[in-house]
C-alpha cells in the first residue's frame, strides 16, 4: 500500500506527539506550568508520608507495673522531693499516658535535662515506655472545660492547651490540676533556661516574670479534681 501525503502528515504528527511527551518527562517543571494535568496525582505523592507513620503501640499497664518498681522509689512516696535542686517529684496518677510517654522519651533522648531520669529512661524501649506510662496514668482526669473561679491573666494562654480546669484538652499535653506548685515552677524555669527543649513551651515561658510564674503555678496547683501520687508501692517480690 503506498504512502501518500496524508500518511506522511500522520507520521509527522505522531512524531511530534512522542517528542512532546519525552520533553515533558525530561523537563517536568516547565511542562507543569503549561499542562497541570500532567502532574502526578496527589494521593500517590502522599503515600510515602503515610507509610512512614509509626505503628501505635498497645500499652500493657500490668507489664508497666512490673517494670516500674524502681520508679516508685520516688513517684510512689507522697510529698517526696528531689534531693538537689529541692522540689517535689511530680504526681503522675490521673495524668494522660500519652503525655507521660512523651516525657519519658524526652528524658531518654536528652530533650529534658535530668540525670536520674535520663539514667532510668535510657534503657527503656518504646514498648517499655508505653507500658509504664499506662500504669502510672491509671484513670486519667476528666475535664469539665470550665474554670474554677477566675483564671489569672498570666494563666489565660496556658489554659488553651492545659484546660481552664487544669485538665489538658488533648492527650499529648499534661494535665496540671493539683500538681505540686514547686514542681510546676521548676518546669517553667527549665523551659526558660533550656533544661527542657520544647521550642513552643520555651517561647511561651520566655517572657514570664516571677509574678506571672507565681500566679500560674498557684492557680493550677489549687484545681480539683487533682492529680495524685501513685499510692500502690510494692516490690517485685510481693504476691500482689
Amino acid at each position: 500500500m503506498g504512502r501518500g501525503p496524508g500518511c506522511r502528515l500522520r507520521a509527522v504528527s505522531l512524531a511530534a506527539i512522542l517528542s512532546g511527551a519525552l520533553a515533558g518527562a525530561l523537563y517536568a517543571p516547565a511542562a507543569s506550568a503549561q499542562a497541570p494535568a500532567a502532574q502526578p496525582p496527589a494521593p500517590a505523592a502522599a503515600a510515602p508520608a503515610a507509610a512512614a507513620t509509626p505503628p501505635v503501640l498497645q500499652a500493657d499497664p500490668k507489664r508497666g507495673k512490673d517494670l516500674s518498681y524502681t520508679c516508685l522509689g520516688c513517684h510512689g512516696i507522697e510529698g517526696y522531693k528531689n534531693a538537689y535542686p529541692d522540689y517535689s517529684v511530680p504526681k503522675l496518677e490521673g495524668q494522660n499516658p500519652e503525655y507521660l510517654a512523651v516525657a519519658l522519651h524526652g528524658y531518654r533522648d536528652g530533650d529534658r535535662s535530668h540525670l536520674t531520669m535520663h539514667d532510668q529512661a535510657s534503657t527503656l524501649s518504646d514498648q517499655d515506655i508505653a507500658d509504664i506510662a499506662s500504669y502510672f496514668a491509671g484513670k486519667p482526669l476528666k475535664g469539665t472545660g470550665k474554670p474554677e473561679g477566675t483564671v489569672p491573666k498570666a494563666a489565660t494562654l496556658c489554659t488553651t492547651c492545659h484546660g481552664q480546669d487544669g485538665v489538658a484538652i488533648a492527650p499529648m499535653y499534661p494535665s496540671l490540676a493539683g500538681q505540686h506548685e514547686d514542681y510546676l515552677r521548676r518546669a517553667i524555669e527549665e523551659y526558660q533556661k533550656g533544661g527542657r527543649k520544647n521550642p513552643i513551651m520555651k517561647g511561651f515561658a520566655a517572657p514570664l516574670t516571677d509574678a506571672d510564674v507565681a500566679a500560674i503555678t498557684r492557680y493550677f496547683s489549687s484545681l480539683t479534681p487533682a492529680l495524685s501520687t501513685e499510692s500502690r508501692p510494692y516490690t517485685r517480690f510481693t504476691a500482689e
